[in-house]
C-alpha cells in the first residue's frame, strides 16, 4: 500500500506541475463538456447509455440487472492505449495475462473465469478462435485504432450468445458510419523503435453510408523470455470496413469486415535445459471476420427483424526459424446463420427471440480434420411492470452434433429508488462445449470430455450523489462451474505405469474435466466529476477463484494467473488553455503460475504508473505523449515471460468533421 500511495501522490503531483498555477475553470459550451475529459464511462452509472450485450438488442443500461462497463472512443484516445487488453485490465472484475510483449498470447479473464470462457464479438461476429486449444480469442492482435466502442458484460450470459459466455462477454464495435464526412488519423513513435499509425474515414451520401479504417504497427520489442537477450518483435497490418445501404425506409443492408495480418517473434524451450529462452521461432496469423445482414422493421418500427451470415476465418502458421517452411499450421473457420426478432408488444412488454445455425471446422498440419454443427433457439421477455423497475428472463435451447441438446436460463432485474439508488440482481447459466482440438488432438485429445456448465449470481447497488457528480457502485458475485476442462501433465511415474492413461504417453498430457471450480468476490467502482474539467475514477476487485473438486489433491487451491485483488485509478484534467493531462495507477495482487518444469511458482504483486498529456494545435491537430511504467517496475504477467520497462511515446493526432 505504501508503493501505491507513492504512485498516486506522484500522479497528482505530475498533473499539478504540468498545469499553470493561474489556471481557473471557465464556462464551457455543452459541446466542450461532452468531449475532451471523458474517461472510462461506467455503464452501470450512466443512465442514458444504450448497450446490446445484455440481451442482444439495444437496451438502456438503467433497465439491465447485470454489471456492464462501456469504453468509448474518447476514452481510448485519452488513454492513448494501443492494445485493447491493456485498457480492459483497468476495468472492474477483469484481469489480463500476456506471454511477453505486444503480439504475445493474451488472455482476458472475467471474474476469475478462464480466458477461454470469455466470449468475444467484433461487429456482431463471434471471433473465439477454433484453432486455439481451448477456443479462446487471443487479444494479442486486437489493437484500438479502429475501435469506437467496447462493452464488457461481467457474468455468464449464454442465453443471447450461446457457448463460451461463462465468465462474461466483450463486445467490440469498430468505426461506424456518420452523417457527413468525418476523418481521424494518428501516428506515434516510441521505445523499442515502435511505430503505430492509424487512419479512418466515414460518411454518407443518399441511401449509402460507410466507414473504413486502416492501421499499421511495428516494434522491435524486447525478449519474450525474461531470461532472454534477443528482442522479439511484432508487426501488424489491419483494416476494418462497414457499408450500410437503405434499400427502403424500413429495410437496410449491412456489410462489415475486419482483417488483420500479424507476425510475432516468440521464444521456446531450447535443449538441453528446456527452459523458456531465446529461439528464432515466430508465428504468423491472418484473421478475417465478416458480417452480411439484412434488417427490416414492421408495425411502425415496433417489430424489428434481422437475418445475417457471419464468418470467422483464422489461419496461423508457426515457424522454427526465418526462411523455413512452417513447422506447424492451424486452420479454423466458423460459419453462422442467424435470425433475430425484436417485438415491442407494448411500452411495458418486449419480446426477443431468434434461431442460429453454426458450422465450425478445424484442421492442422497433422491428418486431423474435424467439424461440428450447432443449432440454437432462444427467447427473452423484457417487462417494465411499474415505473423504475425492469425485469428480464430468457431461455436457450442448444442442439450440438456431438453433445446433444442442452438448456440454459437467465433472469435479472433493475430497480431505481427515488433516492437515485439503483438495485440490481441477476442469475445466469453458462454453457461451453469442448473444442474440436480438446476432443480430437493427437496425444492430448479426450473424446470422453463433457461440456462445461456454470451458474452465476450477482447483486449490486449503485448510488448517485450531488446529481451525477459522484457515482459509486458495489457488486457481489458468485459462480460455480461444473466439468471445467483443464490439462493434466503426466508425471514420470504415470508414464511408466501400465494402468495409467499416461502410460508411454510420449508428449505427457491430456485434457480432462475437473469436477467443479468456484469464483466469488466483489467489485467496487467510483466515478467523481467535481467540475466539467476534472474526472477521477477508481475500481477495486476482489476475486477468490479456486478448485473445488471434492477429494482432489488440488482442492481449495487458487486457480492460476488470477490475482485475488486488483485496483486501478485514473485522474484527468483539461486546462483552460486546452492542455489535457492525466495519470493512471494500477496495483495488481500476487498470483501463481506454472514454470517450464510444471512446478507452481509465485508471481509477486506489482504497481504501475502511467502519465499522459495532449495539446491541441488549432482545431484539427493535436500532439500527445505518454510515459508507461514510470518507475520501471519489474514484474510478471506470466511465469518466465518478460514485460516492458519504462517507455516513452509521442504522436500527432488529426480530426476532421
Amino acid at each position: 500500500m505504501l508503493k501505491l500511495s507513492i504512485l498516486a501522490s506522484s500522479a497528482l503531483a505530475a498533473i499539478v506541475i504540468a498545469t499553470p498555477s493561474w489556471a481557473q475553470d471557465a464556462p464551457q459550451s455543452s459541446e466542450a463538456k461532452a468531449d475532451p475529459s471523458q474517461d472510462i464511462v461506467w455503464a452501470d452509472t450512466k443512465r442514458d447509455d444504450i448497450v446490446v450485450t445484455a440481451t442482444g438488442v439495444p437496451q438502456a443500461v438503467e433497465t439491465i440487472g447485470q454489471a456492464i462497463t462501456v469504453i468509448d472512443r474518447q476514452t481510448i484516445e485519452q488513454r492513448q492505449t494501443v492494445a485493447l487488453a491493456d485498457l480492459l485490465a483497468t476495468t472492474p472484475g477483469v484481469t489480463v495475462s500476456r506471454n511477453g510483449g505486444l503480439g504475445g498470447v493474451t488472455a482476458v479473464r472475467i471474474r476469475g473465469a478462464e480466458g477461454e470462457q470469455t466470449l468475444t464479438l467484433i461487429d456482431g461476429v463471434r471471433v473465439n478462435d477454433p484453432t486455439s486449444p481451448g477456443g479462446a480469442f487471443d487479444f494479442a492482435n486486437l489493437l484500438t485504432g479502429s475501435i469506437d466502442r467496447v462493452e464488457v458484460l461481467r457474468g455468464a450470459n449464454s442465453v443471447p450468445w450461446g457457448s463460451q459466455a461463462i465468465g462474461g462477454v466483450v463486445n467490440v464495435v469498430t468505426m461506424q458510419p456518420e452523417q457527413g464526412l468525418q476523418a481521424r488519423a494518428n501516428v506515434e513513435y516510441g521505445r523499442y523503435d515502435s511505430w503505430f499509425a492509424n487512419g479512418g474515414i466515414s460518411g454518407s451520401s443518399g441511401i449509402v453510408s460507410g466507414a473504413f479504417n486502416a492501421g499499421y504497427l511495428r516494434t522491435d520489442g524486447f525478449s519474450a523470455a525474461a531470461a532472454g537477450k534477443e528482442p522479439d518483435g511484432y508487426r501488424q497490418y489491419g483494416a476494418t470496413g462497414r457499408l450500410e445501404v437503405a434499400l427502403a425506409s424500413n429495410v437496410k443492408l449491412d456489410l462489415r469486415g475486419y482483417y488483420a495480418d500479424s507476425r510475432v517473434d516468440i521464444d521456446g524451450y531450447p535443449a538441453p535445459l528446456y527452459v523458456l529462452g531465446d529461439t528464432p521461432q515466430y508465428s504468423a496469423t491472418k484473421e478475417f471476420y465478416g458480417y452480411a445482414g439484412l434488417s427490416a422493421d414492421f408495425l411502425g418500427g415496433r417489430f424489428h427483424n434481422r437475418v445475417a451470415f457471419t464468418l470467422a476465418d483464422i489461419n496461423r502458421d508457426n515457424f522454427a526459424a526465418p526462411n523455413t517452411s512452417p513447422s506447424s499450421l492451424f486452420r479454423g473457420r466458423s460459419q453462422r446463420y442467424e435470425y433475430q426478432g425484436d417485438f415491442r408488444v407494448t411500452n411495458a412488454v418486449r419480446l426477443v427471440g431468434g434461431a442460429e445455425y453454426e458450422e465450425t471446422r478445424y484442421a492442422d498440419s497433422t491428418p486431423l480434420r474435424a467439424t461440428r454443427n450447432t443449432t440454437g433457439l432462444y427467447g427473452e421477455v423484457i417487462v417494465t411492470p411499474v415505473d423504475r423497475l425492469t425485469a428480464t428472463g430468457g431461455v436457450r435451447y442448444v442442439d450440438d452434433s456431438k453433445f446433444g441438446h442442452h438448456w440454459v436460463w437467465d433472469a435479472n432485474a433493475a430497480y431505481t429508488l427515488p433516492t437515485n439508488t439503483t438495485l440490481r440482481a441477476s442469475y445466469a447459466e453458462g454453457f461451453k462445449a469442448p473444442t474440436l482440438y480438446q476432443l480430437n488432438a493427437p496425444f492430448y485429445g479426450n473424446l470422453d470430455l463433457k461440456p462445461e456448465t456454470a451458474e452465476s449470481f450477482d447483486v449490486g447497488i449503485e448510488q448517485k450523489l450531488l446529481g451525477n457528480s459522484i457515482v459509486a457502485s458495489l457488486t457481489w458475485f458468485h459462480r460455480v462451474t461444473t466439468s471445467q476442462i483443464d490439462f493434466h501433465s503426466c508425471t514420470a511415474g504415470e508414464i511408466a505405469d501400465a494402468t495409467s492413461r499416461c502410460y508411454q504417453q510420449l508428449f505427457g498430457g491430456y485434457y480432462f474435466n475437473m469436477d467443479r471450480t468456484r469464483a466469488q468476490g466483489v467489485e467496487f467502482a467510483l466515478d467523481v466529476r467535481p467540475t466539467d474539467r476534472l474526472t477521477l475514477n477508481a475500481s477495486y476487485s476482489f476475486i477468490d477463484a479456486k478448485d473445488r473438486t471434492p477429494g482432489a489433491a488440488t482442492f481449495d487451491q487458487p486457480l492460476l494467473r488470477r490475482p485475488r485483488q486488483s485496483f486501478s485509478a485514473s485522474i484527468d484534467w483539461r486546462t483552460p488553455i486546452g492542455l489535457s493531462v492525466g495519470a493512471t495507477v494500477q496495483n495488481v495482487g500476487a498470483t501463481t503460475d506454472f514454470d517450464s518444469y510444471g512446478s507452481i511458482v509465485q508471481l509477486k504483486n506489482y504497481a504501475l504508473l502511467g502519465l499522459r498529456a495532449e495539446m491541441p494545435i488549432g482545431k484539427r491537430f493535436s500532439v500527445y505523449g505518454r510515459v508507461d511504467n514510470l518507475f520501471d517496475e519489474r514484474y510478471e504477467l506470466a511465469a518466465e515471460y518478460g514485460v516492458p520497462g519504462r517507455a516513452v511515446y509521442g504522436g500527432i493526432r488529426l480530426k476532421f468533421d
